[in-house]
Parts: structure tokens; C-alpha cells; sequence
């Protein structure tokens, strides 16, 4: 018994704290990890600014990764003594999407890696790590959206639990072709023709789940009151898989130059045009999410959990996302100066909702479900 609290407390969390560890404290490493590429992808263009975006996303990227193996040692602690309780919060309607952050944590440090890592480390290192965080992402990726799938096909879940947490399941796939599409480069040709169909795939699998989620969210919204202010986070998830579906065929497109041949500048057009399309959706759904906070707010507020950072993912890939249209599209302004607004706003939400949790970790309101 005294080994096991000795183990358990060795990853600095109390036994009963690893018990309960709620599963969407992963979403911590997904917000950190996209303001480190957001960051490293120095907002505005500005070459003043260059250095210091330079070191403050390696920095940043420092601190995802201490997060990701903090969080992944509690993890595969609470589900090896703690299996019964894991799986639990598994199969319950709202809890068991928040599960897939576990993967998405691990794609974006991928991500992340590729673009922040040749600033750190060897292209041989970076190579590495990418593939075995993209590997073992995207393997849990397919086994948690398949378990939950199931827990919600089987169940009766009620109408209340329908949210935007539904969407981190498709998100995380297409983060996986993003992932995949880094590696293309520093693979052989037939390893890098089967990169680019897994990631394909990846990303047919994100379209139709994501179409699939937004409509029964859309209908949830529509034909029933709003969600409890403790899920109003969660409505800002949509923008996450938007996000994400800008970047990952322009990835892909850029990886597959050599493959396609003289085909490959017709698929980059397609690909920034399909791109754009879904961006201005993600306009929309970014006004309609502020409105609703401001509606939350007025209505009384949302009480902080670790939900808030549901702020930070979905907004900071929305902001990468506009950084790389703004460029594609050569538009410094007024897209540049949007995907600048857009970098500040993140920057703003990641500090307030760190700090909170931070405050709430060492208080001990954080372990509260």
C-alpha cells in the first residue's frame, strides 16, 4: 500500500485525486500546444516580431510537453488501478467524449513538434517524436471515438446531454492527418503514398462525423432550452474541427507535391478553396458562440471548470488557421490583421483560463466533479 501512494504521488497527485481525475484535463495540453504553434507562427508577419515569437513558442512548447507527461503518467495510473471508475466516466454521455482529449493531447504535441521542434532539437529528433506521438495518438484516437460511438449507439442517453464535446472525437482524427502530413517529407515513396491515404481517410472520417455532430447539436439548440451553463464552454468546440479542416488538406497538398506530380498545384487550389469555405462557417459559428457566452454571462455567468478551456483549442485553431489562409490568399490585410485580433484574443483566454486553474488546482476545486 505504501508503494502505491508512493507511486501514485511520484506523478503529484494525491490517490484519491488520481481516482477522480476528470478526463478532459488533457484539453490543458491541446490549448497549450496551439498557442506554441500559433505563437511560433509569429501573428501580424512582422519581422520585429520574429525572434521573440521564436522563443516564446519554444517555450510554450516546453510546457505542453511537461504537461503531456504529467497528465499521461496520472492517466495510465488511474487506469490500471483505477480501471472500474475510468470506464465509467467512459460510458457516461457527456464524460466519455472528453476521453478523446487523451489523443488529441498527443496529435497536437505531433503537430507542434514538427513546427516548433527544428527550433530545439535535430530533424532526426523531431522526425521521431512526431511519429510515436502521431502513432500512439492516432491509434487511441480510433479505439476511444469507436468506444464512445458505441456507449451512445447502445445507451438512451437524454437530450440534455447533447453538447459540443461531441465534436472532439472528429476533431482529433483530422488532427491526425495534419500529423501524418508532416512526415510525408522524410518518408520513401510507398511509406509516403500510404501516409497520404491514412490522412485522406483521417479527414473523410472528420467530415461526416463533424456534418453527423453539428446537426444534432444544431437541432439540440433549436428545439430545446441552451445547455447548462457549465456546458456553455463546450458550444465553442465546433470551432476546433474547423479549424483543423482548413489545415489539413493545404498539409496534405503541400506533402503530396512530389506524388501528384503535375497535378499537385491543382489540388493545392482545391484545397485552399475548400479550406476558405469552411473558414466562413467558422465566422459564423464564432459570432454565434460569442453571442451565446454573452447570453450566459448576463444570465448569471459560467462557473470555472476545467470546461474553460474549452476557450483555447477550438480558438487557437481558428487562429491558425486564418494565419495560413492570410498568407495562402496573400491578404496581410484584412485577414492578417483578423488572424493578429484572433492570436490576442487566444493569448488572452489561455492566461486567464491558466491562471484559473492554476488557482483552483492549489485549492483543491479542480479535483471537484
Amino acid at each position: 500500500m505504501t508503494a502505491r501512494v508512493a507511486s501514485e504521488t511520484s506523478t503529484g497527485a494525491h490517490p484519491s485525486r488520481v481516482r477522480d481525475l476528470h478526463p478532459g484535463w488533457f484539453a490543458a495540453v491541446m490549448g497549450t500546444a496551439i498557442l506554441a504553434v500559433a505563437t511560433r507562427g509569429n501573428p501580424g508577419n512582422l519581422v520585429a516580431t520574429s525572434g521573440a515569437a521564436h522563443v516564446l513558442g519554444a517555450g510554450l512548447a516546453g510546457l505542453a510537453y511537461a504537461l503531456g507527461a504529467l497528465l499521461a503518467a496520472a492517466y495510465a495510473i488511474r487506469w490500471i488501478r483505477h480501471t472500474h471508475v475510468a470506464m465509467t466516466d467512459l460510458r457516461h454521455p457527456v464524460l466519455g467524449a472528453l476521453h478523446a482529449t487523451v489523443p488529441g493531447g498527443l496529435l497536437v504535441l505531433a503537430v507542434m513538434t514538427s513546427v516548433v521542434g527544428p527550433d530545439i532539437v535535430s530533424t532526426r529528433t523531431v522526425v521521431a517524436l512526431t511519429t510515436v506521438l502521431a502513432v500512439a495518438g492516432g491509434v487511441l484516437a480510433i479505439v476511444v471515438s469507436l468506444a464512445f460511438t458505441s456507449v451512445l449507439f447502445t445507451g438512451e442517453p437524454p437530450v440534455s446531454a447533447v453538447n459540443g464535446g461531441g465534436f472532439i472525437p472528429p476533431v482529433v482524427m483530422v488532427i491526425l492527418a495534419m500529423a501524418l502530413a508532416t512526415l510525408v517529407p522524410h518518408a520513401g515513396p510507398g511509406t509516403a503514398r500510404l501516409l497520404l491515404v491514412i490522412g485522406y481517410a483521417a479527414y473523410g472520417m472528420r467530415f461526416l462525423l463533424f456534418l453527423l455532430v453539428m446537426g444534432m447539436l444544431y437541432g439540440r439548440l433549436v428545439l430545446h432550452p441552451l445547455p447548462a451553463a457549465p456546458l456553455a464552454p463546450t458550444l465553442w468546440i465546433a470551432l476546433g474541427p474547423v479549424g483543423v479542416s482548413v489545415l489539413a488538406p493545404l498539409a496534405l497538398a503541400r506533402a503530396d507535391e512530389e506524388i501528384f506530380g503535375g497535378a499537385a498545384a491543382a489540388i493545392t487550389v482545391v484545397s485552399q478553396l475548400v479550406g476558405t469555405g469552411g473558414w466562413g462557417f467558422g465566422l459564423w459559428w464564432l459570432a454565434i458562440s460569442i453571442s451565446l457566452l454573452v447570453r450566459y454571462v448576463r444570465a448569471g455567468g459560467v462557473p470555472f471548470q476545467l470546461g474553460w478551456w474549452a476557450f483555447t483549442f477550438p480558438l487557437g485553431a481558428f487562429t491558425v488557421a486564418t494565419m495560413t489562409l492570410a498568407r495562402a490568399w496573400a491578404l496581410p490585410a484584412p485577414l492578417g490583421l483578423l488572424a493578429a485580433g484572433l492570436y490576442l484574443a487566444l493569448l488572452g483566454c489561455w492566461t486567464v483560463v491558466a491562471t484559473k486553474t492554476v488557482a483552483a488546482t492549489r485549492s483543491g476545486r479542480v479535483w471537484q466533479r
